[in-house]
């Protein structure tokens, strides 16, 4: 995702005293240019105990949406009487932040599934994989290397049912999954798998642990990016 960055000062509905919006707002334009990162300002759109920063997400098609934020917040622990002893053994009134990382998950999962189509990437799949036997003859080795995914810590379904194998294939499709693996007479006598990936279609034949340290290989890539 692209993003951009506010930071939204005091709205004309507000509490407090100018001093504690001033201060508030100092401290957390002091932290965004220590960081060295861009951003605007966002005139009278804090919350109304604070200012605060905002993180704004652009999906594929060009829109913004503001998920994380941090909010600085002088007032509530005024109004709550808050207190703490401090290493002076004097009682002291904490200020309070008030952050989100994603803002609703509900909607934040909603703008992952709009950006990426369906098309989630490997490592954020809810399945990685899903198991396809030719029939139910191969069913038993298609368990085994069911079984073998699973182990590995990849995220796998096994379809069982008896249907021909286009129609699973075109199921897998529509489903967007990152890979199909087939099996059959020929995936069973050499111990290995069919690989069919989303974009790339027909990978050909590889040994079970091949695909396994392919996997690992693009996991580990993906998320470090």
């Amino acid at each position: 995702f692209k993003y951009s960055i506010e930071l939204s000062t005091r709205p004309e509905k507000s509490i407090g005293s100018d001093e504690d919006w001033n201060e508030a707002t100092s401290a957390l334009k002091l932290a965004l240019d220590e960081m060295k990162l861009s951003y605007v300002i966002n005139e009278g759109d804090g919350a109304f105990y604070g200012p605060k920063i905002d993180f704004h997400l652009e999906d594929s098609i060009g829109r913004t949406w503001q998920c994380g934020t941090i909010q600085l917040d002088f007032q509530l622990p005024q109004r709550f009487h808050a207190e703490y002893i401090g290493a002076d053994g004097e009682k002291h009134q904490p200020i309070m932040l008030h952050r989100v990382v994603f803002g609703s998950i509900e909607r934040f999962i909603g703008i992952l599934i709009e950006h990426y189509a369906g098309k989630f990437p490997l490592w954020l799949a809810p399945i990685q994989v899903r198991v396809l036997p030719i029939s139910s003859t191969f069913l038993q080795y298609a368990t085994y290397v069911f079984d073998k995914l699973k182990v590995a810590g990849i995220r796998c379904e096994l379809d069982r049912r008896d249907e021909k194998l286009g129609y699973k294939i075109r199921e897998a499709r529509l489903d967007k999954l990152p890979y199909m693996l087939v099996i059959g007479k020929n995936e069973e006598e050499d111990n290995t798998v069919s690989v069919r990936e989303r974009e790339e279609g027909d990978l050909g034949s590889l040994l079970i642990e091949e695909f396994i340290r392919r996997i690992a290989h693009e996991n580990d890539n993906s998320s470090a990016g």
